[in-house]
């Protein structure tokens, strides 16, 4: 009996079960606010996890952080050498140079110049994104989860979760797992 439950379970809800058809570990069935405050690394998966981080960073007055970290994920799917130090100098004169209209503040910057973009690679700002990517993580993420405006978003979806719709299709589901 139990074999054919499992076997029911994993065949009518395979999203909760890994490649190889076995339970998925909780953490990677939570979703959105849940999974945001396991890992910084998660919330700037989720598009509306990186829309509320962004506008927490906005408040900050430290979005460029985010804004930069983005640019350099999409700068590294870059293909082609003229795309690519278009894009590169598009970083830098955006986030890294003296005169950037939204700076970042990274190590060694005053040493960063023009002559990096003549020889444009996928992970040329790498070190300078996980500068980015720490300070966010051990600065700005820590307060994020804080914030009001996740605080807010996790409680609207708690108050989804709860409303009689779930709940209904919650009974039906516990209705199949019983029979």
């Amino acid at each position: 009996l139990l074999t054919k439950m499992a076997f029911f379970f994993f065949i009518f809800f395979p999203e909760i079960n890994d490649s190889e058809g076995h339970p998925s570990s909780s953490h990677q069935t939570l979703k959105g606010t849940s999974k945001w405050a396991t890992s910084l690394e998660n919330l700037l998966e989720d598009p509306e996890g990186v829309k509320r981080f962004r506008e927490f960073l906005k408040k900050e007055f430290s979005e460029e952080n985010v804004l930069f970290w983005l640019a350099c994920e999409e700068f590294k799917k870059t293909q082609g050498k003229t795309q690519m130090q278009e894009k590169a100098k598009e970083i830098y004169m955006t986030f890294l140079s003296s005169k950037a209209s939204s700076q970042v503040n990274v190590e060694g910057q005053s040493r960063l110049n023009e002559t990096i973009l003549e020889t444009p690679h996928p992970l040329m700002f790498q070190k300078l994104q996980d500068q980015i990517f720490n300070l966010m993580k051990y600065d700005s993420y820590s307060r994020f989860l804080k914030s009001d405006i996740f605080l807010n978003h996790k409680k609207s979806e708690e108050q989804e979760e709860n409303s009689p719709e779930a709940q209904t299709a919650a009974k039906r589901a516990s209705r199949i797992y019983n029979t």
